[in-house]
């Protein structure tokens, strides 16, 4: 089945999402998160540019995961500033009750804090950090629900602060790649998951970078990267440079 992806496909659902998912399904998705960001995300390059060198002396590195799913982004965080001796807390937080139900079951001693809650309700608590990011989370958000995020994002910022949301970037490329590199693995490491079929559906969802830039408010910057990649970004006016 071919498909139009000069606009944004806002009526696909991803399976995952569904309330009533295999729950075997979901949790072997959760368990393959981490294998697929660190192919398309490059959580490691995150971690150099946007999270070591915000190391703070004073007092914890305060670091916020929104729509965190698995887990699998905060626990290689977790792990890295433990491995550079940079003390740090690192809050996922995702609004489905089975993904912090399953990241906190395999946390393995990463001392991440797991939040079911949407970013609205650490805005009203006055929760502050240091970094909020998410990773393909933005798809998921119509315009209106973009907006809240960005501005619950901004509020939840200490001083200095940064925000960092990353996501895939529509494209027929993009969807012709993730298609092709995954199939032979639909067989075997990805077999009984979701993540095929929904990062199909996640590729038709996306946002391109005119998009998102046309959407985010003043101050917010969209960058573009490989593999097709976006980030938007805002920084506090006194973050380091």
């Amino acid at each position: 089945m071919t498909h139009d992806l000069s606009v944004r496909d806002v009526d696909a659902t991803e399976l995952m999402d569904d309330p009533h998912a295999d729950e075997r399904m979901l949790a072997r998705t959760y368990g393959r998160f981490g294998f697929v960001n660190a192919v398309v995300s490059r959580p490691g390059s995150i971690y150099r540019r946007d999270i070591r060198p915000r190391a703070l002396r004073d007092r914890p590195l305060r670091i916020l995961d929104v729509g965190a799913g698995g887990g699998d982004l905060c626990r290689l965080l977790a792990g890295r500033l433990r491995r550079d001796g940079i003390s740090a807390e690192v809050t996922a937080l995702d609004a489905d009750r089975r993904a912090i139900r399953w990241a906190s079951a395999h946390d393995g001693d990463a001392g991440v804090r797991y939040r079911c809650a949407l970013t609205t309700a650490l805005v009203e608590a006055g929760e502050t950090f240091d970094v909020v990011l998410s990773n393909h989370v933005l798809h998921h958000l119509d315009a209106a629900d973009l907006q809240t995020v960005l501005d619950d994002s901004v509020r939840l910022i200490a001083p200095g602060g940064l925000v960092s949301h990353h996501d895939i970037a529509r494209s027929s490329t993009a969807y012709a790649l993730f298609a092709a590199v995954t199939w032979p693995l639909s067989r075997n490491m990805l077999a009984d998951s979701f993540i095929r079929e929904d990062g199909l559906i996640s590729i038709r969802r996306s946002y391109t970078a005119a998009e998102l830039a046309a959407l985010a408010p003043r101050g917010w910057t969209v960058r573009g990267g490989v593999p097709s990649r976006l980030e938007l970004r805002w920084e506090d006016a006194g973050a380091r440079s």
